[in-house]
């Protein structure tokens, strides 16, 4: 399995604080049947700033740390960057990190809206020749009060990431149903854990697929878990036509 979002590195925003709370999360990971993971931390996040020198300098700290202990994982080079007037500046002065030195790009939305701008920048980012992923849409109170507003940017090019936790109902019952409404109109397209720790923020991956598979079927499953290993080639990814989620209105107090 691949997960292809953590917060493993450790002292760099609010994932993992030391060496040994990463390797406690590396050997979660492992029983989870996770064997590659793309580390991500959060960029432009108001109080972290993490550039790709500087992720790819505790990727490899982190890889010898495995090794030395015989923890079969493999962290690959990723980043989670709050989005941002300057992305695409950024971007061309190397200080994003995209997911394992692909064109695949970690997008995040603030949690209570979308940005005005969003909408030109995710374009600005395809014209660049960059693939936008969105992470934790399910996440976002705006897109959960009018969910075309996702089917908006998927149609438009971005693909979505919808965390394992989210999926499992971890979040609430809303963001759950949101989430599976999400994969059901083909507005998802892969599942990663986003995992801080091993208690609050774990990872919930075996779970989440389990989920995946007993309610949207096996090809689902098998989409979803071939897409994380399509990223981390570089590959086009399988994504679906998205539709809108008609939301449902109360009529005389009856839905």
């Amino acid at each position: 399995m691949i997960d292809i979002h953590s917060h493993i590195l450790p002292g760099v925003d609010d994932g993992a604080k030391t060496i040994d709370d990463s390797l406690v999360m590396a050997q979660e990971a492992v029983q989870q049947g996770i064997h590659t993971i793309i580390a991500t931390p959060h960029h432009q996040n108001g109080k972290y700033i993490n550039v790709k020198e500087d992720i790819e300098i505790h990727v490899e700290k982190l890889n010898k740390a495995l090794r030395e202990k015989n923890i079969p994982l493999t962290v690959l080079t990723g980043q989670e960057t709050r989005i941002h007037g300057d992305l695409i500046q950024e971007l061309e002065a190397s200080n994003i990190a995209t997911l394992n030195n692909t064109r695949y790009l970690f997008i995040e939305f603030p949690f209570g809206y979308i940005p005005q701008y969003a909408e030109q920048m995710v374009f600005d980012i395809q014209v660049a020749g960059y693939k936008p992923i969105i992470v934790h849409p399910e996440r976002n109170r705006q897109i959960a009060e009018n969910p075309s507003t996702l089917y908006n940017f998927v149609r438009k090019g971005a693909l979505t990431q919808v965390t394992a936790a989210s999926l499992a109902g971890k979040f609430g019952k809303t963001v759950q149903k949101l989430s599976h409404q999400l994969i059901d109109y083909n507005l998802a397209h892969f599942i990663a854990s986003d995992a801080h720790n091993t208690t609050s923020r774990g990872f919930v991956m075996r779970e989440a697929y389990r989920i995946l598979k007993n309610k949207h079927g096996n090809d689902t499953y098998y989409m979803f878990m071939e897409n994380a290993q399509l990223v981390i080639d570089g590959l086009h990814v399988h994504q679906d036509e998205p539709a809108r989620i008609r939301k449902n209105r109360k009529v005389f107090g009856l839905f």
